[in-house]
């Protein structure tokens, strides 16, 4: 092939990925450390040496280091959309159950790193500021199971969607303090879910 007929990448284009790059390499530097020796215990610095970057290159990243407690739950978010993308149930209470499924499938796929940051959330305030995007999709569970007369008009959506979210919250919370083996994460996300759906979307309401 003629060389001056290949096109070169715009250098911007490059940049961008080089940036990505190292932005990777530091996140994923610190979730193993913070998986290996704990949030508190790790320093900034240390997050850096394993990236093998300036400790000033990990500020042009992250401001803070609880920047990456926001980073892992970007990604948990992330990987759960992709799992309810490829979900087939229809039903909205078993899609429902299904959904708190693929949330303790997540949280399971690495219990060390769920503790650690789990516990470091809570510290940091993120509950705090945690923005709407959990709720608002469970709620919207509640708006089909509406639609189709499995829930009372008198059933709010938002609220139905906010205490779904709190039980999940509460639930990990739960397990994160218990010594590892002692519960089982699906298990009680399930029981939990189920207690609450059984007050706003009652098995007999769609005749299961």
């Amino acid at each position: 092939m003629n060389g001056s007929n290949v096109t070169a990448d715009p250098p911007q284009g490059r940049r961008e990925r080089n940036k990505q790059r190292v932005r990777d390499s530091i996140y994923y530097a610190a979730i193993e450390l913070f998986a290996d020796q704990g949030y508190d215990q790790t320093t900034v610095d240390e997050i850096a040496e394993k990236a093998d970057v300036a400790r000033g290159t990990f500020f042009n990243h992250f401001q803070k280091k609880e920047d990456l407690i926001t980073e892992w739950g970007a990604k948990r978010r992330d990987v759960l959309r992709e799992g309810l993308a490829a979900a087939t149930e229809t039903d909205p209470r078993r899609a429902l159950l299904e959904c708190m499924g693929l949330l303790a499938d997540i949280s399971l796929s690495d219990p060390a790193l769920t503790r650690a940051l789990t516990t470091a959330w809570v510290k940091a305030g993120c509950i705090l500021q945690e923005e709407p995007y959990l709720s608002d999709m469970l709620g919207d569970f509640v708006v089909e199971a509406r639609r189709r007369g499995q829930v009372p008009d008198s059933v709010d959506p938002r609220l139905a969607g906010l205490l779904l979210r709190d039980v999940y919250f509460g639930t990990v919370f739960r397990w994160v303090q218990r010594p590892e083996g002692e519960s089982d994460l699906a298990a009680d996300l399930h029981t939990a879910c189920e207690t609450v759906l059984d007050g706003i979307m009652p098995l007999s309401a769609h005749g299961s």
